[in-house]
């Protein structure tokens, strides 16, 4: 099967975008006081000017608690400049004058890059400036006082005097210190990579590449950067192979093959070659021997080719080179005549086709159905049956079942061979969940058991238990997508998103749930429930597959009355220890 990877979009097999996380805000996604950025299959975020991550890093993924809290600029010494004195305030610093300093031209307090307003003494006034360096530390500018200089970041000095006096002229010495800006040289060879334009070599400077044809690099963007150490940084994402699978391949229309393919994560034009051996019936003619080239960009490409009628063929597909490829080979009779023309399908389930034979003659037709699911192993469905009519455009309406792959073959009592095609019937909406419905008062909150969804009428993609007030009971619908994390909520008038567990990770055994347990679940936090407030708690399953989305939603349970006490909450948390530490690994998985 082919389903795109976490942070794209798509149906995996011809298509996979990348989902924009970002697109509902930078305060939703992100939190307050930050930007949010998307990239490639995901998404990062950064703490506004003022502000850092409490995990300490430039950039994060909220999904650990992580926020962006006040920077204390005052920790870096000398903000103020000469004389003065730095205090922290939200997101800035403001600045006062020390005691034996005044302010100049402005008032207090002050912002040394905003403001006129200085803190002055008689002295040697400013040091002199370094091209590209900077004075390291807090100085003063009285007699006999020294400035220490560094270079900036990019740049690097020999073994020259960093030191600068004031003299008793009241000038400084002049700073001997020279800065050399720093070049890493050509960037490094990537293998199976080309190099995009002429990258400069300078600090911070980054060279991207770019996969050679018939290799593809499925960890994202290459590039290396040039780092302070003068030399570029090891790329991780390397340029791996692609290689064809060409599968499924099938006969339609008696001459004609049509088959599908994985190519990477893109489907460029690809070169097949296609080898046809055909062993005639009678000895008149010779056999059929030909190579076929064949270039298309299409995920399901489908030729035509020109065969003998009465040949037993073997069809060989591959692709030309650089390209590999794992080959198909199909075998097939081509029939002498064929009666059936023009099948078509029409509401989902039923056929139509036209018949060449003669008006107001009787032809019965045999049909072989069979039903696969690639997410249900052991389902299997099969049907034979007859239709006979006299029309010339037959229809036939099928008892099929939803979310299943057919393959049917349509045969005339009056051809020699079936016509053979797909059929693919969409899902519908999953099962109701099977749930035990429970009302909680004064403070007990429900441990709810989830039982696993049977899968027929397609497959389970997920699980969630939505908190929503109680006055929403009556005008959810099941279908409604706002329902959203509990901290990108600036209020729970909507209700949250409490848990949320894959399909595949939950298992025939019953497993329990405990509201506001504290716990991830998926991507969703379990928040505890406020207190005096009412609840109900929804059980949502999603079905999802060939890009439609079905629900089932079931009221799991009412909640009246306030929230576990901390002391409550051990209580349940040490009675269902088991089903906790299962349900977290599940949700590590699931994330």
């Amino acid at each position: 099967m082919c389903i795109c990877n976490y942070g794209f979009v798509g149906n995996g097999r011809t298509q996979c975008i990348d989902k924009n996380e970002c697109q509902l805000g930078d305060s939703v996604v992100c939190g307050n006081h930050t930007s949010c950025h998307n990239t490639l299959g995901g998404f990062y975020c950064v703490c506004l000017e003022g502000y850092r991550a409490t995990n300490h890093n430039k950039t994060f993924i909220p999904n650990d608690g992580t926020f962006c809290a006040d920077i204390d600029e005052c920790e870096v010494s000398g903000r103020c400049r000469r004389g003065g004195r730095c205090v922290n305030t939200q997101g800035s610093f403001e600045c006062y004058c020390m005691a034996g300093y005044l302010p100049e031209n402005g008032p207090e307090p002050f912002h040394p890059t905003r403001d006129a307003t200085s803190c002055t003494e008689i002295d040697c006034g400013t040091p002199p400036e370094v091209p590209n360096g900077y004075i390291l530390g807090n100085y003063t500018s009285r007699l006999g006082s020294q400035v220490h200089y560094a270079c900036k970041e990019g740049f690097f000095s020999g073994p020259d005097n960093i030191v600068s006096s004031c003299t008793a002229p009241g000038t400084w010495e002049p700073p001997k210190l020279k800065c050399q800006e720093i070049s890493c040289g050509r960037p490094p060879a990537v293998q199976h990579a080309i190099l995009v334009g002429n990258p400069n070599s300078v600090l911070g400077s980054e060279a991207h590449y770019v996969c050679q044809e018939g290799f593809e690099s499925p960890g994202g963007r290459i590039a290396s950067v040039c780092t302070e150490k003068g030399t570029w940084t090891d790329t991780t994402v390397a340029c791996t192979e692609i290689i064809t699978e060409i599968n499924n391949a099938s006969v339609f229309n008696n001459t004609c093959v049509r088959w599908q393919i994985n190519a990477g994560r893109m489907n460029p034009k690809i070169v097949y070659v296609i080898n046809i051996k055909g062993q005639r019936l009678d000895s008149v003619e010779s056999d059929h021997t030909e190579t076929v080239t064949f270039t298309t960009d299409s995920g399901t490409p489908e030729v035509c080719l020109d065969l003998y009628p009465g040949t037993n063929y073997t069809v060989n597909i591959s692709t030309a080179p650089p390209r590999r490829s794992t080959p198909a080979t199909i075998g097939f009779w081509t029939a002498v005549k064929q009666t059936i023309d023009n099948i078509s399908i029409f509401n989902e389930t039923c056929l139509k086709w036209r018949s060449m034979k003669t008006a107001d003659t009787q032809e019965m037709y045999l049909f072989r159905i069979q039903g696969q699911r690639w997410y249900q192993k052991e389902f299997a469905q099969e049907m034979i049956f007859n239709v006979t009519t006299s029309s010339q455009t037959p229809e036939v309406c099928l008892d099929l079942r939803p979310g299943t792959n057919y393959s049917i073959s349509i045969q005339a009592l009056s051809s020699e061979f079936p016509v053979v095609i797909s059929l693919t019937t969409q899902i519908t909406e999953p099962p109701l969940p099977e749930i035990d419905f429970s009302t909680m008062q004064g403070g007990i909150l429900p441990r709810l058991r989830l039982k696993k969804a049977k899968e027929d009428n397609g497959p389970i993609s997920s699980y969630q238990v939505l908190v929503l007030p109680l006055a929403l009971q009556s005008t959810f619908s099941c279908e409604s997508v706002e329902a959203a994390s509990f901290f990108s909520n600036t209020s729970d008038a909507d209700g949250y998103v409490a848990a949320e567990l894959l399909g595949k990770h939950v298992t025939d055994d019953a497993l329990e749930i405990s509201i506001g347990d504290r716990l991830y679940y998926g991507k969703y936090y379990n928040a505890p429930l406020k207190a005096s407030s009412d609840y109900c708690i929804v059980l949502r399953i999603t079905s999802e597959w060939n890009k439609v989305r079905r629900c089932s939603c079931a009221l799991w349970a009412q909640v009246k009355g306030s929230s576990l006490t901390l002391q409550q909450m051990a209580g349940v948390g040490l009675g269902s220890v088991v089903a906790v530490i299962i349900l977290a690994f599940l949700s590590f998985f699931a994330v």
